[in-house]
């Protein structure tokens, strides 16, 4: 497991509440995320709707279902889901760092989003760096190709004597 980065977590909650247009509430980072509802109000934001239901209390039943509902929220937001972290993970304070490699994840996903106007968090995402080759360039590159596998013709494993599982005594 990672260790926790304290500038990452304050890093990761401003912009979270920056998205959320709310004052960072005073606390420890994995208190303020715990029940999920600041996490479905920040779905909520990047994808209105994506949330339909928040449980503001309950049980603790009740409250993990907020996390299930983030994290399916934002699988199909585009977020992979190996990036994803586990309920336990921030119900459980099983995986705190993992939570937040998530939440960076699900940043750098807005980028993705033109619809998305609001802060950023994390590097910004490289762009696409296309590349366009006449077909002159593409035959040459062959070339190359087929030079280089001839300098292994002729060369095979004949004659090689190989081991033997047999002793000479």
């Amino acid at each position: 497991m990672a260790p926790r980065n304290k500038e990452q977590e304050q890093e990761v909650l401003n912009w979270i509440f920056a998205v959320i247009g709310e004052k960072v509430p005073s606390g420890q980072y994995e208190d303020i995320l715990k029940d999920g509802i600041w996490l479905c109000k920040l779905a909520n934001k990047l994808a209105p709707g994506s949330v339909k239901k928040i449980q503001e209390r309950g049980t603790n039943f009740q409250l993990m279902e907020n996390i299930q509902r983030f994290q399916a929220a934002v699988k199909k937001y585009g977020v992979p889901e190996e990036e994803i972290f586990q309920t336990a993970d921030l119900f459980e304070r099983r995986n705190i760092p993992q939570v937040t490699l998530s939440l960076y994840a699900l940043g750098r996903i807005t980028q993705k989003h033109p619809e998305f106007t609001g802060p950023s968090l994390g590097p910004k995402m490289s762009d696409k760096n296309e590349r366009t080759f006449t077909e002159e360039q593409l035959r040459a590159h062959e070339g190359e190709l087929n030079l280089q596998m001839g300098f292994n013709k002729g060369a095979s494993q004949a004659g090689h004597g190989g081991f033997s599982n047999t002793r000479h005594m």
